[in-house]
Order: C-alpha cells, then sequence, then structure tokens
C-alpha cells in the first residue's frame, strides 16, 4: 500500500487501477483529539457518517486526548500516510507551537478541508449574580483572581478565549484546565467553576435548559443561531476569537487518495444534514478545500505565532 500511495502522488488514479485495488478497500480511522461529547467530537462523528455514505466504508472515531488536543494530533502526524487514517484538527494545531506545548504546525500535515466556524462565548450559571458582561466584569474588578474559569485545556482556543477577553477588560481570572469543552461544562453546571468561554454548541443545551446564561459571544458580528446575545465589541472590549474545526492526514498521503477523501469532506459539509446539526449547536458549517485550508491554516498560524507571546498566559 505504500507503493500504492508514492505512484498514487505522481500518477493520480493510474496506479490504482494498475493494481486492480480500488481505493478505499477496508475500514478508516479518524481520530479525535479531544474526550467524547464536545463540539470536536460531535462534529468529527456527523462527518464521518456523512464520508461513509460515498466512501463505502466505515470510518471508525476513535478519541485520543491530552496535552491540549497534542496526543491525538501527533498520533496523526506520525501514522502511516496510507490513506486509511486522517485526523480531526482544530484551531489549536496553529497555536502549539506559540504556545510551547509541541512543534506542530500546519506545515506537519497534509490538510483536507475545513468544516466548521465557532465563536467562543462568555457563559455562565443561570444564578450569577450579574446578567450582562459589563456587570461581570465589574463583579471580576472587584473580586480579582477569585472567578474561576474553566476551559479545554492549557493553550486550547477557549483559553486563549477568556486570556485575551481578561486582558482587554483589566480583570484576572483563575483557569481551570479540564481536557476538552464538555468536562469544562460539566464543571459549570455543577458551580465547580464560575464561569466558562467555550463554543456556543457545548454550552447551547444549559441556556435551554436555563441553567446557564451567555453574556456575551466573541465573533464580529452577532451569532445568527443567538442573536439576543451581544458582541464584545458592541459592549467596547475590542477581542474577537472563534475557533475553527478541520481534518487533515499525514504528511505524504498520495494526491489520489487525498482527492477521494476530500470530495466525500466536501459533500459532508456541505449536505443539508450537516448544516443543520451545525446551526442546533451554535457552529456555522464552512467548507474549505485543501489548498484554501491550508492558506487559511497558515495564515492562522502567523496570526498566533504574533499573538500568543502578547498574552499573559499564567
Amino acid at each position: 500500500m505504500v507503493g500504492c500511495s508514492s505512484q498514487g502522488g505522481q500518477a493520480g488514479g493510474q496506479a490504482g487501477q494498475a493494481e486492480g485495488k480500488k481505493y478505499p478497500e477496508k475500514e478508516i480511522t479518524l481520530v479525535v483529539p479531544y474526550a467524547p461529547g464536545g463540539a470536536s467530537d460531535s462534529t468529527a462523528r456527523i462527518i464521518a457518517k456523512n464520508m461513509e455514505e460515498k466512501l463505502k466504508v466505515p470510518i471508525v472515531t476513535v478519541n485520543k486526548t491530552g496535552g491540549t488536543g497534542g496526543v491525538g494530533m501527533s498520533f496523526v502526524q506520525s501514522s502511516p500516510n496510507d490513506g486509511y487514517t486522517f485526523g480531526y484538527v482544530p484551531v489549536e494545531m496553529t497555536m502549539h507551537k506559540a504556545l510551547g506545548l509541541s512543534e506542530l504546525e500546519p506545515s506537519k500535515f497534509d490538510l483536507l478541508g475545513q468544516a466548521t466556524m465557532i465563536p467562543a462565548a462568555i457563559t455562565v450559571p443561570a444564578d450569577a449574580p450579574y446578567n450582562t458582561i459589563e456587570e461581570f466584569v465589574e463583579y471580576a474588578k472587584q473580586n480579582q483572581g477569585k472567578i474561576k474559569v474553566g476551559n479545554s485545556g492549557v493553550g486550547s482556543i477557549w483559553h486563549i478565549a477568556s486570556t485575551a477577553f481578561a486582558n482587554k477588560a483589566n480583570v484576572q481570572f483563575t483557569d481551570i484546565p479540564f481536557d476538552g469543552a464538555a468536562p469544562a461544562v460539566t464543571a459549570l453546571m455543577g458551580n465547580h467553576v464560575d464561569a466558562v468561554a467555550v463554543s456556543l454548541g457545548e454550552v447551547k443545551s444549559g441556556v435551554e435548559s436555563k441553567k446557564l446564561k451567555v453574556l456575551a459571544v466573541m465573533s464580529a458580528e452577532r451569532d445568527k443561531n443567538f442573536p439576543d446575545i451581544p458582541t464584545l465589541k458592541e459592549k467596547g472590549f475590542d477581542v474577537e476569537v472563534v475557533g475553527w474545526g478541520g481534518f487533515v492526514l499525514p504528511k505524504g498521503t498520495s494526491a489520489e487518495f487525498k482527492k477521494v477523501l476530500a470530495d466525500a469532506l466536501k459533500e459532508a459539509v456541505e449536505s443539508e444534514d450537516f448544516k443543520k446539526f451545525a446551526s442546533e449547536r451554535g457552529m456555522s458549517a464552512v467548507y474549505k478545500s485543501p489548498d484554501d485550508f491550508t492558506t487559511f491554516a497558515t495564515q492562522q498560524f502567523k496570526f498566533f505565532s504574533d499573538f500568543i507571546p502578547t498574552l499573559d498566559l499564567k
């Protein structure tokens, strides 16, 4: 199969035809670098289900957590480039190096495509003593360092989001890292932390059950799924942090196999099924091709490489 990959990169579909083989021939493994239940895991699993319909083989999703996504992403990087392992990657892929967490960066992979865009949301318990982002900031100023903010891991996009917000608002939070956003939200529901800065989708059920309330979102514009929630920029805090999700392959995967997977991914992201799923969870379905995703991720890598050193990440 390695020999087939090499030939596929040079001669497209001719290699597979010459050997009388069709790709894919067997189940494919999809690696998710975060815990089950969060936005990354849910997104990866429904994309996998939709891709299966086109590829006609099973896609087995496995969770490899730890290291702010580094464990799972590194596993994909070191996997055989035979087309039978690919991985979900969050925005953190473009942040790891600047954070000193690992040497991971976009150039370590073959990028397959983007699937989602997700704004961060400042969320607190429904019975918290503040109902607006201004009241929350005032409370934080009067209680410096006492507000515990849960995030999805040290150096994660949601850790960056809360820190960027704290710096802009001139307040100090105590950051509490979890192995993914879902455990952080669970801790918020149990009053073990005072706030989270995770995606709207990950707090949506808590908001609908009236156990949580969102004070502001960190996107450039109000989210169409939550039009009544103001942006931080509206309230005078000029900070914007959004997450996104995409898919990658081990470096050197053949062009033939990459195209087959990219075509299946495009159909999965642009399906009405996935658009409905994304909207219901506070995300936007955003497809980028391998080339466009590579350009975008490279730009994000440069942005975070310049931005992260300006933050006080304690």
